[in-house]
């Protein structure tokens, strides 16, 4: 079996797009990592969030893929904040520190709600101009357990690896999906598969949101169904194309060639 981190995708990803270190808080050690690729015109880029303690590179497909045709995008690695207004101030400073008043933010599970937080707390000067969250939710509660989060640094490696593949299923699993849930499992201690009562509150949060439906993918769709999932991202960012909020240089990349990839792809929107 192929692995991600092994990949001529990945090692590319790994020569081309630099990880660039920024310091924003008085705390020195607290150290943002993040990938900028594609225009830097564009001032109101796609900022990627990742999984809890995921690094940036989860992303690099959509990083390649989408910088490719011409829209600006950055993946974040977040330093260690113990709770979300704390997170919020210093992701408020990143931005301030990139010059950008205005993003579009994409969240996988933690990170979903870490974007969701931090639209709530710049709610009255507002700097997320649009969201995409994925396998996320809005409520912390779900993950109630019976030991604390402190003993989690407590275990070796193998055991945090152990625990993680536990929370996913043990039958047959479609190949890309098992390289995704390696690649993963390497980088992030995340229990992203969400319960219906999950889902279902984040559909009563968003009634008028779009939905994305994938019938395949797992809990890491951007690795194991990259092309659908940058196929999406491109259609929700088609709204914003000729205005101040567009994430794509416009002579790059046309609505109708978005068309004629929706068209090859097949795939279909639910609106609700």
């Amino acid at each position: 079996m192929g692995e991600i981190k092994v990949s001529p995708d990945y090692n590319w990803f790994r020569s081309t797009v630099p990880l660039k270190k920024i310091i924003v808080d008085d705390d020195d050690s607290k150290i943002w990592s993040l990938y900028d690729a594609g225009p830097r015109n564009i001032r109101c880029p796609l900022i990627f969030l990742p999984p809890v303690s995921g690094t940036a590179d989860v992303f690099f497909q959509q990083i390649l893929a989408l910088s490719g045709w011409g829209y600006r995008v950055i993946a974040l690695q977040y330093p260690v904040y113990w709770d979300h207004l704390e997170f919020c101030d210093g992701f408020r400073k990143l931005l301030d520190h990139l010059q950008l008043d205005k993003v579009h933010l994409f969240g996988a599970s933690l990170g979903g709600f870490l974007a969701q937080k931090f639209a709530e707390y710049t709610h009255k000067s507002p700097r997320v101009h649009s969201l995409i969250l994925c396998n996320s939710f809005s409520d912390t509660s779900i993950f109630n357990q019976t030991w604390t989060a402190n003993s989690f640094w407590l275990m070796p490696s193998f055991m945090l690896k152990k625990i993680v593949l536990g929370n996913f299923s043990s039958g047959p699993v479609d190949p890309v999906m098992a390289d995704a849930i390696d690649f993963m499992v390497d980088r992030v201690f995340d229990q992203s598969a969400l319960s219906t009562e999950a889902k279902e509150e984040m559909y009563k949060l968003y009634p008028n949101a779009r939905r994305a439906h994938l019938k395949t993918g797992g809990n890491f769709p951007y690795l194991c169904r990259s092309a659908e999932v940058n196929l999406y991202v491109q259609i929700h960012l088609l709204q914003f194309h000729g205005t101040k909020y567009a994430a794509i240089d416009p002579s790059m990349v046309s609505a109708e060639e978005l068309e004629v990839q929706k068209g090859n792809l097949g795939l279909s929107q639910e609106e609700q």
